[in-house]
């Protein structure tokens, strides 16, 4: 046990983890030159192609230092905001973490968000020095924002370069050096904490663990303590780039376990395995409750698909366990599904992995956050959906979740971010420069507002230099109404929004507008209309398209032209009272893309 070491790598968006870890299997000859690729690690389709981790990925070495042979468990962690809670669950599961970050970049967001998480699970931590080899590199002004953040002496600090393999001598050195053994007793009743799950459609469900007391081998009866089910471990083993099968697996070390579990609701990421025999007395209690931000309906396209569907989002949420999701219907799209993501992000890539993984072609209706609505009797009513506002007359007022974003930023930027954070009703809490060039902002701002489109301005405004990072701080009233939209009369409950009062002419107006153009013409005129409650704030007209009827007139008396053309607007008249209108996909989406 003295020679196993459980880490993992953290930092921002694009500091060069799945790079380093790379080097690192490349360094320890766990991977030869021949299955040698880039980002190694991410094995999913979208991930390289994004060039972005999305999943967590645990992986073993072996490492001979001072003639001992060490066994490192490595996990890769995602960077980007919407997946920290894959990021908890790797620290949850580790002693030690390398902190790297960017020697061109500096310190962002992410960089000290994940920075405390380490911290409350009391972890040691390596700071690294990464991309070096830049020509944009500053080494010795970053060296002193990572003390400054720290308190570490700079001579802790390992330069590296994961991209020419500088320094992963050293790394590897700090980590047998500096990351204790894993603590636990080897005599003791099993106790192991799941920390992912991957769906394998041969085999069932992979359950990949780690052990904090006692032990496992082949054929032992084990027991998930929360759902309190029992299976036998028919296959057990390590993680290295294929799955190697062992007999045992001891205390502290990282393994996996496949026993032919079929429902995708028995394995349940933070659960604990025990021994049915000699079952332990207290579960383990790993990584924070994942708290879904964004709430958006996902239909099939046909309704038929409803059930397949169903089954896809239970396999992957094996696979992605901060995706939460309950059936709910709508008057325009059907049955389908109300899914909570943990960010823009998230839902974009959940979208996309139901098209490729599952060939689910689906319609994602506009996200929304989670509001209170307080009736006259001052009972607090949940809504996840426009839908699911309660009626006017009964409400007494309605409370959204807030936020505290952190922005990291070059100073120059100063002023457009202040203008797109007022825009969106945020309030400046505090700012202070972290360098001469860097400073650090505090908003307090509606998640609603966040909802849509406020990283990519962000971005923009930035040219690409801001870095985000927020977290709830609870909810607080707010003067939000239901916005309506109406075709021909009719509401249609897929387009609806809960808006701010001062922004819900505007919306109404611009949504008005963008629905006149996505929404084919009939052959009898479609009228637009936003309203709140029964007042109408904005209509558009979509024209009929009109067959001409007076070709065949040529010359003679009015009389006969004017009869076709009373025809002609009866048979209209006819018509849209039983017309019904198609809305396409793009019409849905366009609520996403106002601006």
């Amino acid at each position: 046990m003295d020679q196993i070491r459980n880490f993992c790598i953290i930092a921002h968006i694009d500091h060069g983890k799945s790079t380093l870890a790379d080097r690192l299997l490349e360094f320890t000859k766990t991977v030869t030159k021949r299955e040698m690729q880039a980002q190694v690690l991410d094995d999913m389709d979208l991930e390289r192609e994004r060039g972005i981790t999305i999943k967590s990925h645990a992986i073993q070495m072996n490492y001979q230092f001072e003639g001992k042979e060490y066994i490192f468990n490595l996990i890769d962690t995602p960077g980007h905001v919407d997946f920290s809670y894959e990021v908890s669950r790797s620290i949850a599961a580790c002693e030690g973490v390398l902190l790297l970050v960017d020697a061109a970049q500096g310190i962002q967001a992410q960089t000290i968000s994940n920075l405390y998480l380490a911290l409350e699970h009391d972890l040691v931590i390596i700071p690294v020095l990464n991309k070096i080899d830049l020509p944009g590199a500053m080494p010795e002004e970053i060296k002193d924002q990572m003390v400054d953040l720290l308190g570490c002496d700079r001579d802790d600090i390992i330069p590296a370069s994961g991209k020419e393999g500088t320094g992963v001598d050293k790394i590897l050195e700090a980590i047998v050096k500096r990351i204790p053994a894993p603590k636990g007793n080897p005599e003791a009743p099993l106790q192991a904490l799941i920390f992912d799950s991957v769906f394998n459609s041969f085999r069932g469900i992979e359950v990949i663990f780690r052990i904090y007391n006692g032990s496992i081998s082949k054929g032992d009866k084990v027991k998930f303590v929360a759902t309190g089910k029992e299976y036998s471990a028919d296959e057990i083993g390590i993680l290295r780039l294929q799955k190697e099968p062992t007999d045992i697996i001891r205390t502290g070390d990282v393994g996996y376990l496949i026993s032919g579990i079929k429902t995708a609701k028995e394995v349940k990421v933070g659960d604990t395995i025990t021994h049915s025999a000699n079952p332990t007395q207290e579960a383990i209690h790993g990584f924070e409750d994942v708290k879904p931000m964004v709430f958006a309906g996902v239909y099939p396209v046909e309704t038929s698909d409803f059930e397949d569907l169903r089954e896809a989002l239970e396999k992957l949420q094996l696979n992605d366990a901060s995706l939460v999701w309950e059936p709910e219907t709508s008057a325009a799209l059907g049955f389908g599904f109300r899914c909570g993501f943990l960010g823009m992000l998230h839902m974009e890539i959940v979208q996309e992995r139901l098209e490729r993984e599952f060939d689910q072609t689906v319609i994602t209706t506009v996200p929304s956050v989670q509001f209170w609505a307080f009736d006259t009797k001052d009972t607090k009513h949940i809504v996840n959906a426009p839908s699911e506002m309660l009626d006017p007359s009964k409400l007494s007022h309605i409370e959204e979740p807030f936020i505290k974003a952190q922005i990291i930023t070059k100073a120059e930027y100063i002023g457009g971010i202040m203008n797109l954070c007022m825009e969106k009703r945020g309030i400046l809490k505090t700012q202070n420069y972290l360098t001469t060039d860097r400073i650090e902002m505090l908003f307090e701002m509606p998640m609603a507002e966040m909802v849509f489109d406020f990283f990519d301005k962000l971005k923009t405004i930035s040219r690409g230099y801001a870095s985000l990072d927020y977290e709830l701080i609870g909810y607080r009233e707010s003067a939000m109404v239901k916005l309506d939209i109406l075709l021909n009369g009719e509401k249609v409950d897929a387009l609806s929004a809960i808006v701010h009062r001062d922004k819900a002419y505007e919306w109404g107006k611009k949504l008005c507008e963008k629905l006149r153009e996505l929404l084919p013409r009939q052959q009898f005129e479609i009228a637009i209309q936003a309203a709140i409650g029964a007042k109408i704030i904005s209509r558009e007209t979509v024209k009929a398209m009109r067959k001409d009827v007076l070709a065949k007139c040529y010359g003679g008396d009015i009389s006969r032209k004017r009869k076709l053309l009373e025809k002609q607007k009866k048979g209209k008249k006819r018509m849209r009272q039983v017309g019904n209108v198609e809305i396409p996909q793009e019409a849905f989406m366009a609520v996403l893309k106002l601006d």
